[in-house]
């Protein structure tokens, strides 16, 4: 059976993401014991290791109650020290979940945390980015730890990963998102496209993610730092003309705390 995504919803606007292929599952950051115990349930599959990407509750919240029920590997970020995680992971470790022949390259993301990681799928599992709170649909993490430089050089290698790479973040941030994007670059064709569609999927109650790499480069103003009409837009914010890519990150960012 193929390697099946589901979101979990938690919370007020977080997914929990579970793989499956009708026998074993793996979760990325379980926040909340419960609804990825009752999927594992109604699913009938059993949990074969639990991936996280940073040390925030809303991600980590429910990893005491899942290891009291399931013997499983936690794989993690090696800079955070989260309790249950025991298998430390840093950029160039690859994670194999031999139950679903699946792979995952770790690459180190900071900026919303210090030690924050991300997921990127290989074998069966190809495609897939699991990403944590450094790329949203349109958006991107807030910088609670790290620098305005680290999570600039933190997207832009999530920028590097091929067009068609699925992006499973971890919050319905997305028509919040889009709003800025619209004062940012308002004459952006491709962003008042997926305003229609990702308000047409919510109207319909319907995820707005995962999203794809080439979705982000085209809309995302947080990827798009080298284009003419961000930068301007950015330039007349600041009121000062920028160049190096890191600063205008920090000033479009600085912009977006106070949106």
């Amino acid at each position: 059976m193929s390697l099946i995504v589901l979101p979990v919803p938690a919370f007020s606007d977080n997914y929990l993401w579970l793989l499956h292929n009708g026998r074993h599952a793996a979760v990325v950051d379980p926040g909340d014991a419960a609804p990825i115990q009752a999927a594992l349930d109604r699913l009938g599959v059993s949990l074969a290791a639990i991936l996280v990407t940073h040390h925030h509750g809303d991600h980590v919240g429910g990893l005491p109650a899942l290891l009291a029920r399931h013997r499983v590997p936690v794989f993690g970020p090696a800079g955070e020290d989260i309790r249950g995680v025991d298998h430390r992971l840093c950029e160039g470790d690859e994670v194999n979940i031999a139950e679903l022949d699946a792979r995952f390259r770790v690459l180190d993301v900071p900026g919303h945390t210090r030690g924050h990681i991300a997921y990127v799928g290989q074998a069966r599992a190809q495609g897939l980015l699991f990403c944590g709170d450094t790329l949203f649909a349109c958006g991107c993490g807030r910088l609670f730890e790290g620098t305005p430089s680290q999570m600039q050089a933190s997207l832009a290698k999530l920028a590097a990963l091929p067009g068609d790479t699925r992006v499973y973040c971890a919050h319905e941030y997305t028509l919040a998102n889009i709003r800025f994007a619209e004062a940012v670059e308002p004459e952006n064709a491709a962003l008042a496209a997926r305003k229609a569609r990702d308000s047409a999927r919510r109207d319909q109650g319907e995820p707005t993610v995962p999203s794809t790499i080439a979705d982000e480069l085209a809309t995302n103003p947080f990827l798009r730092w080298e284009s003419p009409a961000v930068k301007a837009s950015v330039e007349r914010r600041a009121g000062r003309a920028l160049s190096e890519p890191a600063t205008i990150f920090a000033c479009l960012r600085e912009w977006k705390n106070t949106f």
